[in-house]
């Protein structure tokens, strides 16, 4: 009878043990229904966007009014999606803002900007950009926006600061924004009530924050499902740390579940879930939904969510990797307990070897994984300086290439001089300096626009149409856009890119003081150059 109990107790350890209520349970089994549906849902925004993206080309460049309209909707399409796109469409609002003097509108542009920075993980250039805005210029819903993107700004330093001598000053700079957010929404409006909770939390009064959010949880609100999530995202977050960790869960799973269906990629709920279910102790739901939340930032582009998640990641799958040594203990004595009772040896044994096959195979698939998680985290930290020193490299080695053929030249040409003609006057003649420089600018024209592919573009957008720079036909790039393809891979030097391009020192100057004085700003022409962003990787 106390074998038979043992052997009970064995075996219950193999069932893992849900630290969660049955409600969240139910609704972790619908995240992963919606997960598996989630291809349809991206899919089903992508085909929103691409009847848009038809519409804007098709529309007239002199109807500026629908022009902008229909950018306006792409970039909300984009705005919590990814963030190169939503980034076009905001210059593309700039522009047409700009181009018909309605500074209103301009700035309104300027918010958008400043949403999908601060969604990045940009508090600098969010910042930057946000002080350009005139907001005495913005109707009541445009500074409504303004306040509220303010506050974020403000209220999201000071969680990430946490510094007893500044943040005080976030904090007091955030309640004034909010505030002013407050008093441009109707009151009783959903919006009204989200800033009031928001408010409330900011000041830890979470009492109060969660009872004016809870308002806006009932399925009958009528309230978009990416503002759901939101909602419900914070509401998870505070009843987490009131120690409510069931309702805290269930919210977290709310909001996930709302991500999806909105195919909403800059989201935290799915990372915080993910925290949330590992300390549960339900590892293997967590390993899955984190790596699925590393996903979802590459794409979005989320600088700060990718560093918390690589945070997070190793620590998560090393403790999977424990779960399956322990369950490899756990079989085993199950397994030995059993064999203690069997009078078939030969049987169990064969039972014994097929386990073990199964776990070392897991294992070695787990240390797979943990190496790639491994090599992940590196290639993050890696992909910016790969991409900065790419082609400057590149020129190097082509340019050492180039002066040991002039030098070889100059070899060959003192051989002549002593009548050895059989032996080197074919190398001579073979030797083509032009076409190895017209090979080595088109081998870095190509090579750079494919990491800065939205170069030309972005660099004429500095401009006035008349004063715009395009390659020709034959061309990939031309010497203007050359030069500052080369500022913007880092060589500043006039003398540097001067002998690149064997031009004199004095031609690259002038060439360089041409073109940044037909720029609509040339104070900040260079800089704007040095913003233009690279591919988020080399293929």
């Amino acid at each position: 009878m106390k074998l038979f109990f043992r052997l009970l107790l064995v075996a219950s350890l193999v069932t893992p043990v849900m630290a969660y209520c049955q409600h969240a349970d139910s609704l972790l089994k619908v995240l992963k229904n919606e997960l598996g549906k989630k291809k349809a849902y991206d899919d089903a925004k992508e085909a929103r966007i691409e009847k848009l993206r038809k519409q804007y080309e098709q529309t007239s460049i002199t109807d500026h009014l629908k022009q902008y309209n229909l950018a306006l909707a792409l970039y909300e399409e984009y705005k919590s999606y990814q963030y190169d796109s939503a980034y076009v469409y905001v210059n593309k609002l700039r522009d047409i803002s700009t181009s018909i003097n309605d500074m209103s509108r301009a700035y309104y542009s300027q918010i958008k900007l400043g949403f999908i920075l601060l969604s990045s993980g940009m508090f600098k250039e969010t910042f930057d950009s946000m002080r350009m805005i005139n907001s005495g210029l913005l109707s009541d819903s445009m500074r409504k926006e303004y306040y509220f993107i303010m506050y974020r700004c403000n209220s999201d330093l000071a969680k990430y600061n946490s510094d007893k001598y500044f943040t005080p000053d976030y904090i007091k700079a955030a309640n004034a924004y909010i505030d002013s957010a407050i008093n441009l929404t109707a009151p009783g409006s959903a919006e009204n009530i989200y800033y009031k909770g928001l408010k409330h939390i900011g000041n830890n009064d979470n009492a109060k924050g969660s009872a004016e959010l809870g308002k806006l949880v009932a399925p009958n609100v009528p309230i978009s499902m990416h503002f759901r999530a939101m909602i419900t995202c914070s509401l998870g977050l505070i009843y987490v740390s009131n120690g409510e960790k069931e309702k805290g869960l269930e919210m977290l799973l709310r909001s996930a579940i709302a991500d999806v269906r909105s195919s909403t990629k800059e989201t935290v709920a799915l990372f915080t879930l993910a925290e949330q279910l590992y300390k549960a102790g339900n590892v293997k739901d967590a390993y899955e939904f984190i790596q699925l939340a590393k996903a979802d930032a590459d794409y979005y582009g989320a600088r700060q969510r990718k560093i918390q998640i690589g945070a997070i990641l190793p620590v998560v799958a090393a403790e999977e990797l424990n779960n399956t040594e322990s369950e490899k203990r756990t079989i085993l004595a199950y397994l030995g307990a059993i064999a203690a009772l069997a009078s078939m040896v030969i049987i169990f044994l064969l039972m014994i070897y097929s386990q073990l096959k199964k776990l070392k195979q897991k294992e070695r698939i787990i240390e797979e994984k943990n190496e790639l998680l491994k090599s992940v985290n590196n290639q993050l930290v890696e992909d910016t300086r790969i991409k900065e020193e790419y082609i400057g490299q590149f020129f190097k080695i082509i340019s050492g290439y180039i002066l040991n053929i002039e030098k070889l030249k100059v070899s060959v040409e003192t051989k002549l001089s002593i009548k050895k003609y059989d032996e080197i006057r074919a190398i001579i003649n073979g030797v083509n300096i032009k076409k190895e420089r017209e090979a080595l600018y088109h081998s870095f024209d190509h090579i750079f626009l494919k990491i800065f592919p939205n170069f030309v573009a972005v660099f004429n957008s500095q401009f006035e149409e008349k004063d715009q720079i395009w390659p020709h036909e034959h061309e990939v790039l031309n010497t203007d856009l050359r030069i500052f393809a080369l500022i913007r891979m880092g060589i500043s030097d006039n003398e540097t890119i001067a002998k690149i391009l064997e031009y004199s020192v004095n031609t690259i100057y002038v060439y360089k003081m041409r073109i940044k004085a037909k720029a609509k700003n040339p104070e900040l022409f260079e800089q704007r150059i040095m913003d233009i962003k690279a591919v988020d990787s080399i293929e």
